[in-house]
């Protein structure tokens, strides 16, 4: 696999004077926001999991919720293929989302293999599981495997920055924004890190947090 793996700030800064160089939109942004945050996080089945708990709840419902299925030893696929339908739901989670955790423990996923192939094959095998969508593989891509050039363009709050930094009447496409961020290979990963940061920025200017 050739490709470039973030490892901390230091990685972050490179992958930023290359963006700025090329990127008016994104040299303005570096320049309010300050250094972006490389937000890497620990891998591996616990992270899908919570990922899975995640959906469509708010944070303080998946802390809580989060909290209770690894108390309940449900970040290991081989408790959750175990697991009786009634501690899953002590747990916290809809029928859904307990027949996504099934799912995902049954999958049978190599994770450590995972971190060594390119990463539209990580996309592509995490889609495969009924529960995670593109924007959750990507997510996974980025922050728990460090691709430096992986650009989840279906981000609402990325799409919406987009709009906001570059003028845009409207908010930007999916598919609109992916080509936008063609420009900004092969530090795509880096910029939606500025992306996110200028758009908390902005929004705490315009008094939304």
């Amino acid at each position: 696999m050739d490709e470039r793996i973030i490892t901390g700030p230091t990685c972050i800064e490179e992958g930023t004077a290359w963006l700025v160089a090329r990127d008016e939109g994104l040299a303005r942004a570096r320049a309010e926001t300050g250094p972006w945050p490389d937000r890497l996080r620990a891998g591996g089945f616990p992270a899908l999991v919570q990922a899975i708990v995640s959906q469509q709840v708010s944070v303080a419902s998946a802390r809580a919720i989060g909290a209770r299925v690894e108390a309940a030893g449900l970040h290991d696929p081989l408790v959750v293929r175990a697991a009786e339908d009634v501690l899953l739901k002590g747990c916290g989670l809809s029928r859904p989302k307990a027949r996504y955790l099934r799912a995902l423990a049954d999958a049978g996923i190599d994770f450590e293999a995972l971190a060594h192939v390119p990463s539209d094959e990580v996309v592509a095998t995490l889609v495969a599981v009924p529960g995670i969508g593109r924007w959750t593989a990507e997510i996974y891509a980025l922050f728990s495997l460090g691709r430096a050039d992986v650009f989840p363009a279906g981000d609402l709050a990325l799409q919406e920055a987009a709009r906001l930094l570059y003028g845009f009447e409207a908010r930007p496409t999916e598919a609109q924004l992916r080509a936008l961020a063609e420009a900004w290979r092969p530090w795509r990963g880096v910029a939606a890190r500025g992306l996110w940061a200028w758009y908390a920025v902005a929004k705490a200017r315009e008094g939304v947090v």
